[in-house]
């Protein structure tokens, strides 16, 4: 009787860890990704970005490399619009997202400056031209977690309004 007590334990605990890991990785699919992107666009009134695998590949290649060299937030002055985050913990790929659009706070449309703070990464998300978004979640060697977004066409040009 004990042992199949002490079976059934695994199985659960089993169970609750595979549970626990699918719930993990789905916090970063790619639809995901879109999905926050798009939540934020929607709020004014930009077009929704597509998954592009180009772009995906090239955001994973450089959050490999940023892996590999410890994840400091350096971009990659590659082709295409970018928004680095880091963080600790389970650092989803929406979480991300949040973080950039929080920065809508600081964001003042009709002047088209920042304001009280940074507001770079929120213009990125909701730029009109960009319609194309490829993102990489990585964890660092440091434990830490590294996410990038790519945009296609890239956004954030000086003096142009993002919508």
């Amino acid at each position: 009787m004990a042992s199949f007590s002490k079976s059934s334990l695994a199985i659960t605990c089993l169970t609750f860890l595979l549970a626990f890991a699918e719930i993990s990785f789905a916090q970063s699919t790619h639809q995901d990704f879109v999905d926050a992107h798009n939540a934020a666009r929607a709020q004014v009134g930009v077009a929704p970005l597509a998954w592009n695998d180009t772009v995906a590949a090239y955001a994973q290649t450089y959050a490999s490399k940023r892996a590999a060299t410890g994840c400091a937030l350096e971009h990659s002055m590659g082709p295409y619009g970018e928004n680095l985050a880091e963080g600790y913990g389970e650092l989803s790929g929406e979480d991300a997202v949040k973080m950039w659009v929080s920065e809508r706070a600081n964001y003042n449309h009709h002047s088209n400056a920042c304001v009280g703070g940074e507001c770079l990464h929120y213009t990125q998300v909701v730029w009109r031209s960009s319609i194309h978004l490829g993102c990489a979640r990585v964890k660092c060697s440091n434990g830490w977690w590294f996410v990038t977004c790519n945009y296609d066409p890239p956004g954030n040009y000086e003096g142009e309004s993002p919508y």
